[in-house]
């Protein structure tokens, strides 16, 4: 498998980070512990070791969630008005990318089962397609995440709305959009409350 933080790849990571864990009745999922680190922390330090080029959005004096980016090679990208919907983070990240970006792989913060491997075989994809959208879906065949925009649909991206994120932008482009299957069920497992998260803990022991 080709490594393309080796090779230098002008392929940027975006990492949705500046949702506000309503759902976890006052913890914050991405601090939740995974093999000893918190959720947020394993998913720069992977997508560091993939790209040079890793932003991430959140919400403005998130000091928590910034202490443990420290010491990471990554772009912290402040979204003051992410709640009103996913798409404003989307958007914020978009205008940070650096012009030779050839794609950018967006991945939401919460999914704790996604792999470097994952994100390489992504990069991979791209590298075989330049012109698609590369979703990664289940073992199963159900589309979810990371999902990678090619830099021809930037200008689209740019213009998301609401709390669908780049759902438009994946309807308008469905013709150019290449299912790519990751192990098992990475590329869909998000946990937003404590009872998921206790269940998917005790599935891992099992």
């Amino acid at each position: 498998m080709i490594d393309v933080h080796t090779t230098k790849t002008n392929i940027a990571i975006l990492i949705l980070a500046a949702g506000s864990s309503s759902r976890m009745r006052g913890g914050d999922k991405l601090l939740e512990l995974i093999d000893g680190q918190p959720l947020l922390q394993k998913m720069a330090k992977q997508a560091c070791a993939v790209s040079p080029t890793v932003l991430i959005c959140l919400r403005p004096n998130d000091i928590s969630r910034r202490v443990v980016l420290q010491g990471l090679e990554c772009v912290v990208v402040e979204v003051p008005d992410a709640s009103e919907g996913m798409a404003h983070s989307l958007r914020a990240g978009i205008a940070k990318l650096p012009g030779n970006c050839s794609a950018v792989m967006v991945i939401p913060a919460d999914m704790p089962e996604l792999t470097q491997s994952d994100f390489e075989t992504i990069a991979q994809s791209h590298e075989d397609a330049p012109d698609a959208i590369i979703r990664a879906t289940s073992a199963e065949n159900h589309p979810g995440h990371p999902v990678l925009f090619p830099a021809r649909l930037f200008g689209e991206l740019r213009g998301v709305s609401g709390d669908v994120g780049a759902k438009d932008v994946l309807e308008r482009n469905m013709l150019s959009v290449k299912l790519f299957k990751l192990p098992d069920a990475h590329a869909v497992t998000d946990l937003d409350t404590p009872e998921e998260w206790r269940t998917w803990r005790d599935s891992r022991l099992g």
